[in-house]
């Protein structure tokens, strides 16, 4: 149960249970399709088919057991079910809440996601807001169920305007602007709930984030007056204590930047700064806890007035960035600090300058969403991945029209990628 301000700041969002109980009236899933009966069984058989512990089994009258008494049959102890849980899809966990109070238990207090983590499990999935929305969407990664958040209790100055959003082990952190503040919405997937809070130490807009999986970093950015400072300053968030931490100062100040995690460091790239324009990038080095610069990282592409954030995205641990100006895809030659192109992607970032394209890593492929490049396809926003090969000659982009999809993504203006 959550207590106290936790509870104050949670109030009017939904949570797990009433979920639960409104998932099972659906079949599970948000959408517009007919809810799909559960049904269940009233026999003496528990959830994976197997008698109960108090059920004896038994054969024909006339067969004598040989080599064993098959007379009784136990329960799977609770390690193992607690494995077999773990390795559901998360899609499914919803039904848990009516197998038994212990599974709801687990589902809540997060131990199961903490044991995926642990045995190495792995799903992403793609969270959506939309302009004007108070509410999210989460898709699974092969885009075939999706469903609808609860809505958060915020103003119009937060819904209509700029937000960046991330994700941080289970807890997806969108950031941005009410009336009186800069403020950062929570929400966590155990509890299926939005709370507000924690702010940054040094609340910002306009800055570089990413994610490790477990922590989320954020650096540079300004505040929130127009004419505020650029910030070097940067900070880390642990879902576990809710709490940031500040980390060494970077280099240069800067604003509209971009971030990302590779080969276990937390990079920042590109951006501005009261000087202009700036081609370099640098990274966090945790074992000497300094930020060591890469000078024209970005040099091929930098941030020109009205300009974007770079476009980057880390798969496989092989940096790749979409070039608003040409709609080029590219990929990062650690050695040299060079861009490779690869070919032009199915979107046109180059209408608004990059601004209404998403760019996400989504597993092991490349996720982009946008206008349609093509003639045929013009004025109609779409969703492409590919696996990316930076060897490859020619990628090979694979439509995403499901219904689902095409329902939402007309307005979407944030979008993060969650694994867990």
């Amino acid at each position: 149960m959550v207590k106290g301000k936790e509870r104050e700041n949670g109030e009017g969002s939904e949570g797990i249970d009433e979920y639960c109980c409104r998932m099972s009236k659906n079949g599970g899933q948000d959408t517009d399709s007919p809810p799909q009966k559960m049904r269940i069984s009233k026999t003496n058989e528990n959830w994976l088919g197997l008698p109960s512990t108090n059920s004896r089994v038994s054969g024909p009258s006339n067969v004598e057991p040989q080599d064993a008494d098959y007379t009784y049959i136990p329960s799977l102890n609770l390690e193992l079910q607690s494995l077999i849980l773990a390795r559901m899809p998360r899609s499914e966990y919803w039904k848990l809440c009516f197998v038994n109070r212990r599974y709801l238990s687990i589902l809540k207090s997060g131990e199961l996601f903490k044991l995926r983590r642990e045995i190495g499990i792995k799903e992403p999935s793609l969270f959506m807001g939309a302009l004007g929305e108070n509410s999210w969407w989460e898709f699974d990664h092969e885009f075939k169920t999706k469903r609808k958040l609860p809505i958060f209790q915020t103003d119009i100055s937060f819904l209509y305007g700029d937000r960046e959003s991330f994700s941080a082990g289970t807890h997806l952190l969108v950031s941005g602007k009410e009336l009186n503040a800069l403020v950062v919405w929570r929400y966590e997937l155990a509890m299926n709930r939005w709370y507000k809070g924690p702010s940054m130490i040094s609340p910002r807009c306009l800055f570089a984030s990413a994610t490790c999986g477990t922590f989320a970093f954020v650096a540079g950015g300004i505040g929130k007056e127009p004419n505020s400072e650029v910030y070097d300053t940067a900070e880390k968030y642990n879902p576990e204590s809710k709490s940031w931490d500040l980390l060494p100062r970077m280099n240069k100040r800067r604003k509209l930047c971009a971030g990302c995690y590779m080969d276990e460091k937390f990079y920042v790239i590109g951006g501005r700064n009261k000087d202009g324009e700036l081609t370099c990038g640098e990274f966090f080095d945790k074992v000497q806890n300094k930020w060591v610069l890469i000078p024209d990282m970005w040099k091929d592409d930098p941030v020109l007035s009205s300009h974007s954030p770079p476009l980057v995205a880390v798969v496989n641990n092989e940096l790749y960035s979409l070039e608003a100006s040409s709609n080029q895809l590219k990929v990062y030659e650690k050695s040299s600090n060079t861009w490779k192109p690869l070919g032009l992607v199915p979107v046109r970032a180059d209408i608004s300058r990059g601004w209404s394209v998403g760019f996400k890593s989504l597993g092991d492929e490349l996720l982009v969403r946008g206008l349609a490049a093509s003639v045929s396809g013009a004025g109609n926003r779409v969703a492409y991945s590919c696996c990316p090969d930076p060897d490859a000659g020619e990628l090979k982009w694979n439509l995403l029209h499901d219904r689902k999809i095409s329902q939402v993504t007309q307005y979407i203006i944030n979008s993060c990628v969650m694994v867990a």
